[in-house]
């Protein structure tokens, strides 16, 4: 029922306005004279682009109003428009009412447009086979809602369903934080419908890419429906958001444009449409497509200046073959800075009177709403909360209502992801830090913030407190892998090789915040990292102390047998004084070859040449230690998937794997203790471990084992801990180097 309990003395205006929020559309108008057509590819791309006064103007009066949250805590103030979201309610609603995956606002905004407008093609609902390309698509809601959407619906819940998404990789090292959605909880499970292109990164505006796309999706008859749902972070340049993405909506629309078939569907986010690229791009879409509308849905924050552009009954390739084939030449991230798509003179003025009145309506709800928000933010009386309370009532009985959410119930084992009721996928991601980085304080503050050295960022950081004070002794031996782990499918590994990585600006087994910390500390070009002494104040763990730890960890019914043998990679000076009071211990010290000192702290565990070394320390330990030995391995970190990997076959092989850091004076990384070797283990990986990573120039294995075996299980605890000790070890390193050259430049200038 839509009734509410309490109803107002406004209850019919509160109606009307409920009634607006699903309705926030507008259409363009086509003339019949024909007036609107694809215009001729020879004055594409040649000219600069344009300014367009009215719109300009438009954009500096949002921006004006916008400018007014610059001093807001974005926490704060983010906390206070969830409560004045009219529809904040309904997220929670559908996910109790219809069993949703992935049930986020996305979820919810993209069964809001599919309940909205025709997408799906008569043709595909026909024949019983829809077919869809998802781009930018991660974490996967939108994916999630079309199959809700397609197995409740009773027009669609018989036809087959196949579907491929694109996105940027979450896995692949050299992938900004800043651009890479981290939440991996369908992706995971569903990886060989993603497509990450030939080097991995899954970078949708790469021209290779796009071709490659189109091949990956060869198997479908026809594409019936495609969305675009990327942007960038541009919380720190909010007036310019819609530059700063242009070049990515140009790219999706020329995807769509390649990809869909006759009579398909198109749907692309976008913001404000005032620059001369969304100007032309909307002009185009109106070419191509029999309706074009911009759509801000309800469950879309009202402040914000999201608009998807909902495309339907798409001509066909042939009606735009000469302009797609030049849009595929000039393809790529700076196609929006080089030339306008079209000459201003090329858009009819009829499409630019009516793009204007689109442009001026959304600004108008938008700035309505900031208003709002800016007023009640200073106060609330019991009234307005009362009110504000019973229109988020009834903006989420609409929802229910008119998207019959409650007659679409679906059942865990019809998700995308069903497999995922296992305990061990459904670790996935647990314990991870999911989606994009969080804001604190206000714009301002943010702002000021950048200007600061690394170090003082760090300080001011949330990370703080934690990095500041000096390393224990303690080392690690709460944190343990118990093995040898049984639960591994050897015979699936595969080899995954991709664009030689440029740096590791993300991992999966590290939090972000300390990864960025340390990436801006060692680009500081005025201290040589490569000899950062150790800090004369952090306890340094002894190497005796982890001899001692081997023993302890060894089983008494195996110290009564023969000596065990504990192969060691590290100077012989730094281990072998320690061994000889240990008489159940046969030490084995191997020292280990350099490596390029600069390129490996750069990169961290991401150099090729000092992965092949380790795989080679692994293979040779594999093939030379007897049952119950131990072995000792230094390591840098283990950010990357291939060095992940070399930690998951160590936990394969022996009964614990624990870590410890800082590691002994003398030993170069953290040093990894591994007790208990098991040779039945170590037999059935030592074949599939041979030459995985061969070398190479440009190009270099990313990964050797499934991505979902290495997120399973204990393991992302494991490496997530010893990244960050090993982190927060180098930072604060460096902080006391910083400070100790501060404090004698000061010397120099008070002496």
């Amino acid at each position: 029922a839509r009734k509410c309990l309490w109803t107002p003395p406004q209850a019919a205006r509160s109606e009307t306005e409920v009634f607006g929020l699903f309705h926030k559309v507008k259409t363009y108008m086509k003339p019949s004279n024909g007036e609107w057509h694809v215009p001729d590819p020879n004055v594409a791309l040649r000219r600069t682009a344009e300014k367009h006064c009215r719109l300009q103007a438009l954009k500096a009066s949002l921006n004006a109003v916008k400018n007014q949250l610059s001093d807001k805590n974005v926490q704060v103030w983010h906390q206070h428009t969830n409560s004045t979201n009219r529809a904040g309610k309904v997220m929670a609603a559908v996910r109790s009412a219809a069993n949703a995956e992935i049930c986020t606002q996305a979820w919810c905004k993209f069964f809001e447009i599919l309940g909205t407008f025709n997408l799906l093609p008569e043709e595909a609902l026909q024949n019983g086979e829809i077919n869809t390309v998802h781009l930018c698509e991660a974490p996967g809601a939108f994916i999630a809602a079309l199959n809700h959407y397609i197995k409740t619906s009773e027009a669609t819940r018989y036809c087959d369903w196949s579907w491929a998404a694109n996105t940027l990789n979450p896995y692949h090292e050299a992938n900004g934080g800043s651009t890479t959605i981290a939440d991996d909880r369908l992706i995971a499970n569903t990886l060989p419908w993603w497509f990450f292109g030939s080097d991995n990164t899954g970078n949708i505006m790469i021209q290779k890419h796009l071709l490659e796309l189109q091949t990956f999706v060869d198997n479908m008859h026809r594409v019936d429906l495609v969305t675009a749902d990327g942007s960038f972070d541009c919380q720190e340049n909010p007036d310019e958001q819609e530059a700063l993405v242009a070049s990515l909506h140009y790219c999706e629309v020329t995807a769509a444009l390649l990809l869909l078939s006759p009579g398909g569907s198109f749907v692309l986010k976008m913001f404000t449409l005032y620059e001369h690229s969304s100007v032309c791009l909307l002009y185009l879409l109106n070419c191509c497509f029999s309706s074009v509308s911009v759509f801000k849905p309800a469950t879309s924050k009202a402040g914000n200046s999201e608009v998807y552009v909902v495309c339907v009954n798409y001509d066909g390739k042939e009606a735009v073959r000469p302009l797609l084939s030049k849009l595929i030449r000039n393809y790529g991230p700076d196609l929006a800075d080089r030339e306008a798509l079209f000459p201003s003179s090329t858009v009819p003025e009829s499409f630019q009177t009516q793009h204007e009145q689109v442009c001026l309506y959304f600004r108008t709800l938008q700035v309505e709403t900031i208003t709002e928000n800016l007023r009640l933010f200073e106060g609330m009386s019991s009234e307005q909360r009362q009110r504000l309370d019973y229109i988020r009532d009834c903006t989420t009985q609409e929802y229910l209502r008119r998207f019959q959410v409650g007659c679409h119930f679906l059942p865990r084992s019809r998700w995308i992801s069903r497999h995922a009721v296992s305990p061990a996928c459904c670790s996935v991601s647990a314990g991870r830090p999911l989606g994009q980085k969080k804001q604190t304080g206000s714009f301002n503050e943010r702002r000021e913030l950048q200007t600061l050295s690394w170090r003082e960022r760090v300080e001011r950081g949330c990370h703080a407190t934690w990095i500041q004070p000096h390393c224990p002794a303690t080392g690690a031996t709460a944190c343990m892998l118990e093995g040898p782990l049984s639960v591994c499918h050897v015979s699936s590994w595969y080899v995954v090789v991709g664009a030689a990585l440029p740096a590791v600006r993300n991992s999966p087994f590290c939090d972000s915040g300390l990864l960025n910390h340390l990436n801006e500390a060692i680009t500081d070009t005025k201290v040589d990292w490569t000899c950062v002494p150790p800090c004369g104040s952090c306890q340094v763990v002894c190497a005796a102390s982890i001899l001692s730890d081997v023993c302890s960890f060894t089983p008494s019914s195996d110290k009564t047998a023969a000596r065990r043998q504990c192969l060691v990679f590290g100077s012989p000076s730094v281990w072998s004084a320690c061994a000889s009071p240990l008489e159940s211990l046969n030490l084995r010290c191997i020292v280990e070859p350099s490596f390029p000192q600069r390129g490996c702290i750069t990169l961290h565990d991401a150099e090729p040449l000092y992965q092949q070394q380790l795989l080679g320390h692994v293979v040779f330990s594999l093939q030379t230690l007897n049952s119950g030995d131990a072995l000792l391995l230094p390591v840098l970190s283990a950010l990357t998937r291939v060095t992940a990997a070399v930690v998951l076959c160590l936990h394969i092989c022996f009964r614990s794997v624990t870590f410890r850091c800082p590691p002994p004076s003398g030993s170069v990384g953290t040093v990894l203790v591994c007790v208990g070797f098991c040779p039945e283990a170590a037999a059935r990986i030592l074949p599939v471990l041979s030459d995985k990573l061969p070398p190479g120039s440009d190009r270099q294995v990313l990964q050797f084992v499934p991505i979902d075996e290495m997120l399973t299980g204990g393991l992302t605890d494991f490496l997530c801990a010893m990244n960050a000790e090993i982190i927060r070890q180098k930072l604060q390193k460096m902080i006391v180097q910083v400070r100790g050259r501060t404090k004698g430049r000061n010397k120099v200038v008070n002496s």
